[in-house]
């Protein structure tokens, strides 16, 4: 049986490139950006995942660098993608959204500390954004921080408990990093009804099921 790992937030924009987060900025005019709404982000839910829009506004400028990065993130050119992103993040300090992708691309090349660095500024700009939960999670993980993970993914569902993504990311540490079998079960079958087609996800209810005699 294939061991669990976890996943970003598939999408429809530019991150399905990374298999993550599919979060773009909306909206943009010459008035200097402003924080996103205290209410956080509108989500968009479909077959193919989640879009998340930040309504933020930006200048035409901005927005355009912001969609040139994206660009060249899909492109894998890396380097000019996360320069480009910095040059948005000064610009418009108060969007979220860049600051997550920015985070995700640092991830992408394995430089942790600065993905950690702009997944926290995104949730300090917005405490309501479960992807840069969920990213950080990631980060967390992948540094050995398994309490911190645990809490970033249970705050991406406080905000968001439909959040499919951060629901089996929290099932997968609590199975092969923490030993919290209870944690791991809850958490699997709770993605399972999410996504009901993931025959993954019903093998390792199975297994679970199996240790635990529930």
């Amino acid at each position: 049986m294939a061991l669990p790992t976890d996943f970003g937030l598939k999408g429809r924009s530019y991150r399905a490139w990374l298999g993550l987060a599919a979060v773009v900025v909306a909206g943009c005019s010459s008035t200097p950006p402003k924080p996103a709404p205290a209410a956080g982000p509108q989500f968009q839910q479909d077959d193919s995942g989640f879009t998340v829009l930040e309504d933020s506004r930006v200048a035409p400028a901005v927005r355009a660098d912001f969609d040139t990065a994206i660009r060249l993130l899909q492109q894998k050119q890396y380097d000019e993608g996360i320069a480009l992103l910095l040059k948005v993040t000064q610009s418009a300090p108060e969007v979220s959204t860049p600051q997550i992708d920015l985070g995700i691309a640092y991830s992408r090349v394995n430089d942790l500390q600065k993905a950690e660095a702009s997944l926290k500024r995104a949730v300090e700009i917005n405490p309501r954004q479960p992807v840069a939960y969920n990213e950080l999670g990631m980060v967390y993980r992948r540094k050995g921080e398994f309490a911190a993970a645990r809490a970033s993914y249970e705050k991406a569902l406080a905000v968001y408990p439909g959040f499919h993504f951060a629901r089996l990311n929290l099932a997968i540490l609590c199975d092969v990093y923490l030993a919290d079998l209870t944690c791991a079960l809850d958490n699997y079958v709770a993605y399972q009804q999410a996504v009901p087609d993931d025959k993954q996800a019903a093998m390792w209810i199975a297994d679970l099921r199996a240790r635990t005699s529930r």
